[in-house]
């Protein structure tokens, strides 16, 4: 067997058994009613993200009693950050130059014969398709029991390519299984994916387009596959670059295409340009169902797969999820970069993208250093909002202080920094983008806020922090719960703090505290009115003078 130069999902799976992150079920599951549901309550029943794992099934059924012999990972690409942070090699802090490094050098792979692909173990043709080992062989699982209308591919790698460049394009779309030689496929389109824009050139052509759905396969594939990375760049190569090595293809079995070559399973076949057909619903990332469209549908060719194939599948829908994850750190990194590398913008230190609910693309952060130019961050609020078609709603500058993935903390930020009648600014004629789709307004608009401080302020009303860690150690001594501290957990300056202020507090911690009692009783004044400020007082005094 070939050593491979990077991990392939058994490998994973093995790493991710290794630390205590995976969670395997081996009593009977149902995958159109039980499996996803059991999997959501790590996400909507109070599991902090840290104690959430994968999830490895192994005895799968459907609700008509059929058994399926390939065990079914969920969560096992990103059901938290840890699980991240094992598939991608590296840290959630690496990240960005990571990316941004894959981005500037993408490897070109490289190409295997068949017998040296591991996906083509075993290869299902013509009328093998309709006796058992189509699409109904795959334990798909229905991800929204009670409002989706079938079994969908959920961590599914469409790989097109441009009919006349040939460059490939990996994009995750949802496939609705409607037969065992027939699969749906929605790219999109208000999110300008590269299989959208293929398949309007094969269309251009008057061609069914060329497609291989990769479900299952090395996770570096994955994370490139739902990466928005520049049009007309392969993500393939971005994953080898990601990985430090060629990433190892093999000609498909029925197609003009290049596949994983370590793929779990793959299915090829030709998506319709001349016709669409009804498709959903289906509950969606935007945390909402998405109801019935007219869809492209692929025409299976062959299905090919490992002996021992393992197949994936995300939980997506409402945020956070295996879905939401995968995409935070790769979105805010490519944003990042577009900012910093593209448009030049000086002070930034990172982008974040509010997940719960919203799922990523709505409610976006800004934060900068203290001192940015306010032309810089009004280019960088502009720029992100007008970044891709539909991304942006609410984006919202802060200061570095201001931790910007806590939700509480921007609205903090936007109570205290922000003036509206300055700091607000509307940017009409956006694209609705990806969620529920009005009938009675086709355009949305992107509100750029400004919460960063204009001027000095006074600190941030907490103890030191000498004085918090302190405690903490007094808290840890008498056995009390773990702490899991929020920003901000100490105080800090803002700039209002003088350095008599500073003595008085000292002072305080002192208990020498009667002395500034008896220093303010020698200011006292009776030409002031009650809630005057000293500082606006002793201001005026030294301007007279």
């Amino acid at each position: 067997m070939t050593k491979l130069p990077y991990p392939d999902l058994p490998a994973h799976i093995e790493a991710l058994r290794d630390e205590g992150l995976l969670i395997e079920v081996d009593r009977e599951i149902n995958k159109d009613t039980e499996m996803h549901p059991l999997v959501r309550w790590q996400y909507r029943g109070g599991i902090p993200e840290p104690d959430r794992k994968a999830w490895l099934f192994t005895n799968i059924i459907d609700s008509k009693g059929r058994k399926y012999d390939m065990p079914v990972l969920v969560c096992g690409l990103a059901g938290n950050p840890e699980i991240y942070q094992i598939g991608m090699g590296c840290r959630l802090d690496e990240m960005g130059k990571k990316w941004a490094d894959a981005f500037s050098n993408p490897l070109p792979p490289e190409i295997v014969t068949s017998d040296d692909a591991s996906c083509h173990e075993l290869v299902f043709e013509g009328d093998a398709l309709l006796n058992g080992n189509g699409l109904d062989a795959l334990p798909i699982p229905i991800s929204t029991p009670g409002f989706d209308n079938g079994p969908y591919t959920s961590s599914s790698h469409f790989i097109t390519s441009d009919p006349e460049t040939g460059v490939q394009n990996v994009g995750n779309y949802r496939g609705q299984i409607k037969a065992p030689d027939r699969l749906g496929m929605n790219t999109s389109t208000e999110l300008r994916t590269g299989g959208y824009i293929n398949w309007l050139a094969w269309k251009e052509r008057g061609e069914p387009m060329p497609c291989a759905v990769v479900v299952g396969c090395p996770p570096i594939v994955s994370y490139a596959s739902v990466q928005k990375v520049p049009e007309g760049v392969d993500e393939l190569e971005v994953a080898g670059a990601l990985v430090g090595a060629p990433l190892r293809l093999v000609k498909a079995k029925t197609l003009d295409l290049l596949v994983p070559a370590e793929a779990e399973v793959v299915i090829e076949g030709y998506v319709a340009t001349d016709l669409l057909e009804p498709e959903a619903p289906f509950g969606e990332s935007h945390g909402h169902v998405n109801i019935t469209e007219y869809n492209g549908y692929m025409d299976v060719t062959a299905v090919t797969r490992k002996k021992n194939a393992v197949l994936t599948s995300w939980v997506s829908q409402v945020a956070p999820s295996e879905s939401s994850v995968i995409r935070r750190f790769a979105y805010e990194a490519r944003q990042m970069s577009y900012l910093r590398d593209s448009l030049g913008i000086t002070g930034i230190k990172q982008v974040k993208a509010h997940e719960p609910l919203t799922s990523l693309s709505r409610v976006i952060a800004l934060a900068f250093e203290k001192g940015t130019p306010k032309t810089e961050i009004w280019r960088a609020l502009y720029g992100l909002a007008s970044f891709r078609q539909a991304e942006g709603k609410w984006l919202v500058a802060v200061d570095e202080d201001i931790d910007a993935t806590n939700s509480d903390a921007l609205f903090w930020a936007m109570a205290y920094r922000c003036r509206p009648q300055h700091d607000v600014h509307v940017l009409k004629h956006k694209d609705q983008g990806h969620g529920p789709r009005s009938l009675i307004e086709p355009e949305d608009a992107a509100v750029l806020i400004d919460a960063t401080l204009k001027e000095p302020f006074p600190p941030i009303s907490l103890p030191k922090k000498e004085f918090m860690e302190n405690a903490a150690e007094i808290w840890k001594e008498l056995g009390l719960p773990t702490l899991r501290p929020e920003s901000p957990w100490y105080g800090y300056s803002l700039g209002e703090w003088s350095e008599e202020l500073d003595e008085m507090a000292d002072r305080a911690v002192k208990s020498e505290y009667w002395e500034t009692g008896k220093i303010y009783a020698q200011r006292r004044r009776g030409d002031v009115a009650m809630n005057t400020e000293v500082r606006t007082v002793e201001t005026d005094i030294e301007e007279e003078t």
